[in-house]
């Protein structure tokens, strides 16, 4: 094939290539960093208008990797094995966070485990309560999610909490659950129900170092706010 009878998306595919290579993604927009992601799941085809219309879809580049795999499949032109490499972008990302949080001997930054949140919790369309377990040198021993719920509540009891960390061998336990209206602001349920946490886990020698709660692109930390001592 020559160079006029190739077509034209293939030399765009090149330059988005070089692109990257030569300065990262910090020069791209959100519908560039689609088209490229989505040139290596497929092969023979113009990828602009399909980073355009899940862009169109879905309002973000975050909100694509985000949704659920149903939802990207339900876009014409993404088709399963596209979902799925979006799907396999998003979960990279998040293992990505937790090793970023592992690396460290101590934990010395709430920065770090806010990332590591966010990376985990954040693209859920239900509420997860998920429990970070800590040593008593507050390195990372492991992560779980223990429920998931419904829009706008999860069902988990302090005594199930105590027993997970207990079978984890947790020192400490940070305890995280996401908000999918996107508003992060404690409920009065929230802060009684870390409270009751916080006292049945006293009782076996284990702290609760704090309630995270994930929105879209936020963060509520009890501890930090003054909810729990």
């Amino acid at each position: 094939m020559t160079e006029k009878e190739k077509p034209s998306h293939l030399g765009h595919r090149e330059r988005l290539r070089k692109k990257f290579a030569s300065a990262g993604l910090d020069s791209f927009l959100d519908h560039e960093t689609l088209e490229l992601l989505l040139t290596y799941c497929i092969a023979r085809k113009d990828t602009k208008p399909l980073a355009w219309a899940l862009l169109k879809r879905f309002g973000s580049l975050s909100a694509v990797l985000d949704a659920d795999y149903e939802e990207l499949c339900a876009v014409e032109g993404i088709g399963t094995q596209s979902a799925l490499f979006l799907k396999l972008i998003r979960s990279t990302f998040k293992k990505y966070s937790l090793d970023g949080v592992k690396e460290k001997t101590i934990i010395r930054s709430p920065k770090q485990v806010i990332d590591y949140c966010k990376a985990s919790l954040a693209c859920h369309h239900e509420e997860c309560f998920e429990l970070i377990y800590l040593s008593v040198r507050n390195t990372i021993l492991g992560t779980e999610i223990v429920a998931k719920g419904t829009l706008d509540r999860v069902n988990v009891s302090a005594r199930k909490i105590v027993e997970r960390a207990l079978a984890a061998k947790a020192y400490a336990v940070i305890l995280v659950h996401n908000h999918p209206s996107g508003d992060p602001t404690p409920s009065a349920e929230d802060i009684m129900f870390t409270k009751e946490v916080t006292r049945a886990a006293s009782l076996l020698g284990i702290s609760v170092h704090d309630h995270i709660i994930v929105g879209k692109g936020t963060h509520y930390s009890l501890k930090a706010n003054g909810k729990i001592q």
